[in-house]
């Protein structure tokens, strides 16, 4: 049985946090159950690109500021923080959330995942080696702090595709291009995951990202904080809240079928601060049916792929032109060479897509900063 800790938190007031979140770490058997006070501990936030609090784009400053809190009284006293951000710098987006202050008073050092070393991993099932961040790997133990949010490629991204900030740098995007389908994305995070080994996944779902996730969506309340050592059931628990069947979800479908976890209901035990719930019961009381995401499988049928007709329905990214300001961020996104997109028609007007180019990434969408791309 994988064991997930539910905890209601209802606002963004950081003693509640601190209290909900050192709630649910006794529940999971306390923080020194995942890590030692004498190891290297790196806190691998998600911090996808410098973006305003309120928009819910990144691990809210109070969850990480909660948690440097705890591993400061527990004793821990090497402690660092970090991501390697999609667009620019991990350092900047965390002094920007305000984390400067209190990583100083409970001394955690914020890094910036700025130097990669090329790993091999035969062990791996798709994916054989990696261009992990230097930082990710001096550490002893680590702890993953994702988002709960909506995205274009996976349906969600969560506890699973938070290791991918592990990837340091311009090798994520690249990552896209050696592996373009949903489905080989997420055979590969599962990988990445095994390699990295977090010892404890944390998300901060108080305020959520739905739509046009992961960075372009719009913030709802979800009002929870979830942590688990298994990031499959615990993207399966948030899949079901938001009414969401785990099986259509790459990361979670292939997770399971990898050995990483389990996304099966009557393998988890969900535990809340008033005692063992099911899966049914967490969903009545804290699900969201109207949380918008995509909740059919993407995938067409071998009738329809075999005759060419797929194609014609495929996903694609669209610019909305009166939302684009023209600052070519997804033109510098985009991992494909010699570019899906570009300013053909000149730089007062939007980019345009060539689709013939286009492996459907959404890395254009992901990391706009105007929420002008909409993928449909």
């Amino acid at each position: 049985m994988s064991v997930v800790a539910l905890i209601p938190c209802d606002s963004y007031d950081r003693e509640l946090v601190y209290e909900k979140l050192k709630k649910g770490l006794e529940l999971l058997g306390g923080i020194g159950i995942f890590a030692k006070t004498d190891e290297k501990v790196l806190l691998k936030l998600n911090l996808v690109r410098t973006a305003a609090v309120e928009r819910a784009v990144t691990t809210h400053p109070a969850v990480a500021e909660a948690l440097a809190r705890i591993l400061s009284e527990e004793g821990y006293r090497d402690v660092s923080a970090g991501d390697s951000s999609g667009f620019g710098s991990s350092l900047k987006a965390m002094s920007e959330l305000g984390l400067d202050e209190p990583f100083r008073k409970y001394g955690v050092k914020a890094v910036g995942f700025e130097e990669g070393v090329r790993v091999e991993y035969p062990d791996g099932i798709h994916a054989k080696e990696f261009m992990i961040a230097k930082d990710v790997l001096d550490c002893d133990a680590l702890i993953s702090v994702s988002k709960m949010k909506t995205h274009a490629l996976e349906h969600i991204t969560g506890a699973v595709k938070n290791q991918y900030g592990c990837v340091q740098g311009l090798n994520k995007a690249k990552g896209h291009t050696a592996y373009p389908s949903p489905e080989s994305f997420a055979r590969m995070l599962i990988d990445l995951n095994k390699r990295v080994k977090p010892r404890l996944y944390i998300m901060d779902g108080i305020v959520a990202m739905e739509g046009n996730g992961p960075t372009s969506g719009d913030p709802v309340p979800m009002n929870l904080l979830l942590l688990s050592a298994d990031p499959v059931a615990l993207d399966a628990v948030y899949s079901r809240l938001v009414y969401l069947d785990p099986s259509i979800v790459p990361t979670e479908a292939a997770g399971e079928q990898m050995g990483l976890g389990t996304m099966r209901e009557e393998n988890i035990t969900i535990l809340t601060p008033e005692g063992q719930i099911s899966q049914k019961e967490a969903t009545e009381r804290y699900g969201n049916a109207d949380f918008r995401v995509v909740r059919k499988n993407s995938k067409g049928s071998g009738l329809m792929a075999a005759a060419g007709i797929f194609k014609i329905f495929q996903k694609k990214p669209r610019i909305i032109a009166d939302r684009c300001r023209k600052c070519g961020v997804c033109v510098e996104s985009c991992p494909v060479d010699g570019k899906a997109l570009d300013f053909r028609k000149g730089r007062n007007n939007p980019p345009v897509y060539d689709y013939r180019k286009c492996i459907r990434c959404f890395c254009c969408q992901e990391m706009c900063p105007h929420k002008a791309i909409e993928v449909k």
